[in-house]
């Protein structure tokens, strides 16, 4: 029987990033698409909770939702594939998610929901567009995805997420997340009724490139590899950490 991998993104259903990753990954299993009917970049793990979500079949193994990428991932493994995928591959994101991206990224979201059902999962992101960079991610997550199917990689707690710089790449790194923080631009407006209004623009990142992290490799050249895990806990804050006592407040 072929591994069932289930398929999303953020970009939406017409994004060329998918359709590579979609083509790549069929030589090693059944691919099924659930992605979102438009872009949902910055969501992080958002899920539809006041609205009901509609799919619509486009084509055999090709479907859309109005919702999230982590409703796609939901809705996907639960109630379109016949039985639990074996793999969730979410991207090629168009643009890096690195450092603090990670904490915005539907892309990366996508994937830890699939970690979260206990599903192998992991994100794919490029901020080369062109073909031949799509094409060479999506060769590379064939790669990791052959290895997870085999038992090779195994991943249980654990999301992958994968970075590719442009150009051919010199290598692969396995890093830890960087720092990567946006200078957020909020413009307030006035609409033709007189109300304020306010729209978040994508500011521009201050990065700092330390070695051995993923903004270091892919800035070097290098397809940054990040295991991500889902415990957020500060340990060494924890460690260090004085009792508080309760006062009845």
């Amino acid at each position: 029987m072929k591994p069932q991998i289930l398929i999303t993104n953020d970009d939406g259903i017409h994004s060329d990033g998918m359709r590579f990753l979609a083509e790549a990954l069929a030589q090693i299993g059944t691919v099924t698409i659930v992605a979102p009917d438009r872009e949902r970049s910055a969501i992080s793990r958002a899920l539809s909770l006041y609205h009901p979500l509609r799919i619509t079949q486009l084509e055999k193994g090709v479907h859309v939702l109005d919702g999230t990428p982590t409703d796609c991932v939901l809705v996907g493994a639960h109630f379109i594939l016949t039985r639990p995928p074996d793999l969730v591959v979410s991207g090629i994101n168009r643009g890096w998610n690195l450092g603090e991206d990670t904490a915005y990224s539907g892309t990366v979201s996508a994937a830890i929901q699939g970690t979260l059902l206990k599903i192998p999962a992991m994100a794919i992101s490029s901020i080369d567009y062109s073909e031949e960079s799509f094409r060479r991610a999506a060769r590379f997550a064939k790669k990791i995805g052959a290895e997870i199917l085999s038992g090779k990689r195994l991943l249980k707690e654990t999301t992958l997420s994968v970075n590719f710089p442009v150009g051919e790449p010199k290598g692969v790194r396995i890093t830890r997340l960087g720092v990567r923080r946006y200078l957020t631009e909020i413009l307030e407006k006035t609409d033709p009724r007189g109300r304020k209004y306010y729209w978040i623009g994508d500011g521009r990142p201050a990065d700092r490139a330390e070695r051995g992290t993923d903004v270091w490799a892919v800035k070097h050249g290098y397809v940054s590899v990040t295991p991500l895990k889902l415990d957020w806990t500060d340990f060494d804050f924890l460690a260090r950490m004085k009792p508080i006592e309760w006062d009845g407040a």
